[in-house]
């Protein structure tokens, strides 16, 4: 199906919406199912009156200033782990060529943690992970860089950079004072706990700037996944698409990482779950970025309830799901 605009147009699979629809209805279903339930359940109505402003005084405070905040902030962080994901599998070519393995989240890890080291305010460190994911892509492509940056290239010297950042991030927490090595600790895990709409709105901002992007070079890359030559033949100027779509999963992973601390995973498992529901035969920016909300919004939900009244990291579940995940992908691969 071809939607027409003017002089653009954009072709549709049924399927693909399809799936993208039921994901947003997932995604809502279990926001609404986060909000709702807990300590004190909300109903439906009230969450709504809540939101309107004519709840009353104890709805509105968990509704608008506990819960929806944090619901919303998992989905925005989500969205951007799964787009992000899903532009470096398909640059790399590879279902493992994500910023968990690529050394991007391990340099946002960096720059927390030396934020959190000198006595940085939450505000800080989010731009500390920002900047040290931002620097460390830019490590990485340029040496990667020779006469073009080549998928096998960009996973290499990320997979080398990752083990370096990693080693300096033990040396970072080894050299903290017991207070700043826990703080930093607790945020290397990552977490949904405590954020408010200041979390949010600089995710959603990002998203509504970075994902026009994603869309504008998704078809661009689909031809580059079949080889540079190919792509120049038919017109694609390969190094430019690559730069920006490198850009925009950069800085989408980066601005997911200030707001929730390097949440593993999320960016590995969304792509390639939304391709097998889509059967898409490349990653699909859409379903991937909806998946990542879903995946991350659920796992937030299980992590809330599942030891109540304790709470655990979303990043706990999150690294238990993608540690299975990976076992399959692995345990296919070999068949």
């Amino acid at each position: 199906m071809t939607v027409r605009l003017g002089p653009w147009s954009v072709r549709l699979a049924p399927r693909s919406l399809l799936v993208c629809a039921t994901l947003l209805a997932v995604g809502c279903g279990v926001g609404v199912a986060a909000v709702a339930t807990g300590e004190f359940t909300v109903s439906v109505p009230d969450i709504l009156d809540a939101l309107f402003g004519q709840g009353t005084p104890v709805a509105e405070l968990i509704v608008n200033r506990l819960r929806a905040p944090r619901v919303v902030t998992g989905l925005l962080v989500g969205a951007a782990f799964g787009a992000g994901g899903a532009i470096f599998q398909s640059l790399t070519k590879n279902p493992l060529g994500s910023p968990d393995f690529i050394g991007f989240t391990a340099g946002a890890s960096t720059g927390g943690i030396v934020a959190v080291v000198a006595g940085g305010s939450a505000m800080t460190i989010a731009g500390g992970a920002l900047a040290g994911c931002v620097v460390t892509a830019v490590l990485v492509y340029a040496l990667a860089f020779r006469r073009g940056v080549q998928g096998y290239r960009l996973v290499l010297v990320g997979i080398g950079a990752n083990t370096l950042l990693l080693a300096v991030n033990n040396y970072l927490l080894t050299r903290a004072n017991i207070n700043d090595a826990a703080t930093a600790g607790a945020w290397l895990t990552g977490s949904l706990s405590g954020r408010g709409w200041d979390h949010a709105i600089p995710v959603a901002v990002a998203l509504a700037v970075l994902l026009p992007v994603c869309a504008a070079v998704a078809r661009p890359m689909r031809m580059i996944e079949m080889g540079d030559d190919a792509a120049k033949a038919m017109g694609v100027r390969v190094e430019a698409v690559r730069a920006a779509a490198i850009t925009a999963g950069v800085l989408l992973t980066g601005v997911a990482t200030a707001a929730a601390g390097p949440v593993v995973f999320v960016a590995l498992a969304a792509p390639q779950i939304a391709r097998r529901l889509t059967r898409s035969p490349g990653v699909t920016m859409g379903a991937s970025a909806l998946m990542g909300a879903v995946l991350l919004t659920a796992s937030d939900l299980v992590a809330q309830r599942l030891l109540a009244p304790t709470q655990l990291p979303v990043g706990v579940v999150t690294a238990a799901d993608g540690g299975t995940y990976l076992a399959l992908l692995l345990r296919k691969d070999r068949h």
